[in-house]
């Protein structure tokens, strides 16, 4: 064990001294937070006015939602039940750009649902929201107590606005939690290839000037293979944790100085603000009031529940797959010869991330279920899965997918060993099946 983490130093010490390695820890996080700084920006864009048709069968509303019509949001009544779907199809309804049904329930439940045909910008959605409220709020004082206005909103509840598309009116395709999840499955595949290639160069360098022969002279070939996998995978999670850190800050520094709060009362147009309003509506929370986006990574996922999972299923993938690279190392006699077994391994990498999108669409579809517990897709397919949320006393499937990986990697290093230590002295051949096979059969 001792001699493993020699190799182990030697080989972490040799990725800092180098220069492409030192500038990924920190090119790696900028470009990650300028992907997010557009996606969050883009996250805002959407139809900046809206037509809103509003069923109103009992006549509630008294066709009136704000005193005078703005720029941003126009309303239309009609006084009978309108379908959705009628809405959607129908020639009549084309013209506008939203449905919402107002009946007695609304004002019961405090729960009304905006099904829209294009998604309405941020601004839009919360002005539109916050002239429904104020109007059913008009209405429930005039029909149903006999408080003030200033009496009735010191124990409102307020208006939940449910958005939602007229082509998806049950949202059964909200699916940015399991996207998330693929990115953290995605960044486990992009880490283990990376560092897998550096697995397989350093073996092959090594193997090729003859390194090698001076090194098994102090430690055995077992022990070697695992310390060099050991090394460059503290490696590859030191850039996590470097990545991590820049991540975070870069996220806050989004929250508190790029996206903050931008409510705007300007914005209500024909709408008389109270103070008190304003101050109520700018404790509003930046997430929630920005858009979908920045709603999900501040508020929807829980990244330190996400992190935990994340290192466990790359360190069990990592040296997983980091048992092929060191074979691949070990049999080849050029770093070109072994190009041709990374073929196999690059193609079921890819498959996993497939399958991790697969799970994101089709969360309960069969093969998502298996590829859960096979070890070559598992932590892609269960980072989706911990991220859309496992439903309660499922938790044991992570468990048994996590231990199903540990017990392979187990294996296969032990195998990858027997392979190492018949390849790694042989030199002037290529790499054959054949040359494997032999490992595996010897002693």
């Amino acid at each position: 064990m001792r001699n493993s983490w020699l190799i182990a130093t030697r080989e972490l010490k040799e990725r800092f001294s180098n220069g492409t390695f030192l500038w990924m820890m920190v090119l790696g996080p900028l470009l990650f937070l300028l992907s997010l700084f557009f996606l969050f920006k883009s996250g805002d864009e959407g139809k900046k006015s809206l037509k809103v048709l509003i069923s109103d069968p009992a006549g509630l509303m008294e066709n009136k939602i704000v005193s005078s019509e703005g720029k941003s949001v126009n309303y239309y009544f009609i006084g009978d039940y309108l379908e959705i779907e009628e809405f959607r199809d129908g020639k009549a309804y084309q013209n506008f750009d939203a449905l919402i049904e107002v009946n007695e329930k609304v004002l019961m439940n405090k729960k009304s649902f905006v099904f829209y045909r294009e998604n309405p910008s941020a601004d839009v959605k919360m002005q539109l929201k916050f002239q429904l409220e104020r109007r059913v709020e008009e209405v429930m004082i005039e029909n149903f107590t006999n408080l003030s206005v200033d009496q009735f909103r010191q124990i409102k509840q307020p208006l939940n606005v449910d958005f939602r598309n007229v082509y998806d009116p049950k949202n059964e395709a909200s699916d940015l939690e399991g996207y998330v999840g693929l990115v953290f499955g995605f960044l486990i595949v992009l880490f283990v290839l990376l560092f897998g290639m550096t697995i397989l160069r350093s073996t092959t360098k090594e193997k090729s000037n003859r390194i090698v022969e001076v090194i098994l002279a102090s430690v055995k070939p077992y022990q070697l293979m695992l310390g060099k996998i050991t090394g460059i995978g503290l490696a590859a999670l030191i850039q996590i944790f470097v990545w991590t850190f820049f991540i975070a800050i870069g996220l806050i520094v989004f929250r508190q100085y790029i996206f903050p709060d931008m409510f705007d009362p300007s914005n209500w147009e024909g709408i008389q603000v109270s103070a008190e309003v304003q101050q109520q509506l700018m404790e509003t929370n930046s997430a929630e009031r920005y858009n979908q986006f920045v709603d999900l990574i501040y508020e929807r996922i829980n990244f330190g529940f996400m992190f935990i999972h994340f290192l466990f299923f790359f360190i069990a993938a990592y040296y997983f797959y980091g048992a092929f690279f060191s074979t691949i190392g070990s049999i080849a006699g050029t770093e070109s010869d072994g190009q041709q077994f990374l073929l196999p391994i690059i193609i079921i990498l890819g498959f996993s991330v497939y399958l991790g999108f697969l799970a994101v669409v089709v969360p309960d579809a069969t093969i998502v279920k298996y590829a859960s517990l096979i070890p070559f897709t598992a932590p892609v397919v269960m980072m989706v899965k911990l991220a859309q949320g496992l439903p309660i006393g499922s938790y044991y499937l992570v468990i048994l997918s996590l231990l199903i990986l540990v017990v392979s990697t187990i294996v296969l290093l032990w195998l990858a060993g027997k392979i190492y230590k018949n390849g790694i002295l042989q030199f002037g051949h290529r790499a054959k099946i054949k040359n494997i096979i032999q490992g595996l059969k010897s002693k």
